[in-house]
């Protein structure tokens, strides 16, 4: 059996105890909007069956349910998933499900989506299965791929680096990079900047996800910006 991220680890455990603090960080996230229009020149999702993979707190979910025709979004963690259901309750939609689920059992019947979105999420069989990541994440690829129709778009997100204005990814991130071009995907990266009322709000909201180095990178006063890189990887099956 292969192994799972361990009890102290240290973002299991935000998603696991503080989903609110992570909803409350991430609403400060892209504040220019360079997330949707990234999406939106890759791939068409206005009508189209979507899933969302890794979904947390239901930003891309809730960023895309509007003019899908249907969204179902899909997390390890309940927390972050009640969250989420809340968010898009709030919508007064109803054409969206949530339920917890990995990358590499994903609870719908082949080729049911046109879309197929991992925020920040795929990289988990990476990190959480240091020995065996090659093997898990070309699990979820072929999962992923099982459940899109032909011509459907597979669209993953992933850091290039917060606290930097151009891309600096982790260095340990890279073989996992690799093995998404390799596997097809194009890929390129845009600004994902958080902008915070000021210097206190932004360490305060950041510094149990992010660590207390990441306050050197805070640029003004009020409002205060975070710069933040983030790489974006899709292909077409």
């Amino acid at each position: 059996m292969t192994r799972g991220p361990e009890p102290d680890d240290h973002f299991a455990r935000i998603y696991a105890e503080r989903a609110d603090a992570y909803e409350a960080m991430t609403s400060r996230e892209d504040y220019k909007g360079n997330l949707p229009a990234t999406l939106a020149g890759i791939c068409d999702t206005e009508g189209m069956d979507i899933v969302d993979l890794g979904s947390g707190t239901g930003r891309l979910a809730a960023m895309l349910a509007p003019k899908a025709h249907s969204v179902a979004a899909f997390d390890l963690s309940p927390a972050m998933l009640r969250v989420a259901d809340c968010r898009l309750r709030a919508g007064g939609l109803e054409n969206w499900r949530t339920a917890v689920a990995d990358h590499r059992g994903i609870p719908l019947p082949g080729a049911c989506a046109d879309v197929v979105l991992s925020g920040w999420s795929l990289v988990y069989t990476v990190v959480w299965y240091p020995e065996t990541w090659q093997q898990e994440l070309y699990r979820a690829l072929r999962e992923i791929q099982r459940v899109l129709r032909p011509g459907g778009t597979v669209v993953v997100f992933e850091t290039m680096g917060t606290g930097h204005e151009t891309p600096n990814p982790p260095a340990d991130l890279l073989p996992y990079f690799g093995a998404l071009e390799d596997a097809g995907f194009l890929s390129t990266w845009f600004r994902t900047d958080f902008r915070f009322a000021d210097e206190e709000e932004a360490k305060s909201m950041t510094t149990f996800f992010c660590g207390d180095e990441i306050a050197d990178a805070i640029q003004g006063d009020a409002p205060a910006i975070l710069p933040e890189c983030t790489g974006v990887w899709w292909r077409r099956y």
